[in-house]
């Protein structure tokens, strides 16, 4: 789709929660607007013509690089993986983490830089700990988050 198109939203799917992926499925067909998985492996999705998933070879940030290839200004990407959110921000998109937390301007470098310390921690062999685990909170601040999104998009 091009830059004039109306938004959509594109899915770091790998990683992606199931129930982000649910919410996601029933915003795509009450708003019917095109949803995009994108993933390493095969993704069931449900039928619909508003949702796709894509399934790329296996390698180093391939999902990531067919997502920032395909966005435009405007439309919805949702990652954890703080690089590729701060390259959709910088083609004008807005990103969202499955927790809810939205991307900007204002704390991707900070995030950036948090992360990447933490990667030279794992690096020297320190046990950093993983994410929290996943609750109803993350879920609900996640919807909160879209559906601004949504009631905000241009139509």
């Amino acid at each position: 789709m091009t830059a004039t198109a109306s938004p959509q939203i594109w899915v770091d799917a790998d990683a992606c929660p199931v129930v982000i992926k649910e919410i996601l499925f029933r915003a795509a067909e009450r708003a019917q607007l095109p949803l995009t998985l994108v993933a390493n492996q095969w993704l069931r999705t449900p039928p619909s013509r508003f949702i796709r998933a894509i399934q790329v070879l296996g390698g180093l940030d391939s999902a990531d690089n067919e997502i920032v290839q395909r966005l435009a200004a405007g439309d919805l990407v949702v990652t954890q993986d703080i690089p590729l959110a701060s390259l959709a921000l910088e083609k004008g998109a807005v990103a969202l983490n499955p927790r809810g937390d939205l991307y900007t301007r204002d704390n991707i470098a900070e995030r950036l830089s948090v992360r990447n310390f933490m990667d030279e921690l794992r690096g020297a062999g320190i046990q950093t700990g993983g994410p929290p685990a996943f609750h109803a909170r993350d879920r609900q601040a996640f919807a909160a988050q879209l559906d601004r999104w949504l009631a905000r998009r241009p139509r």
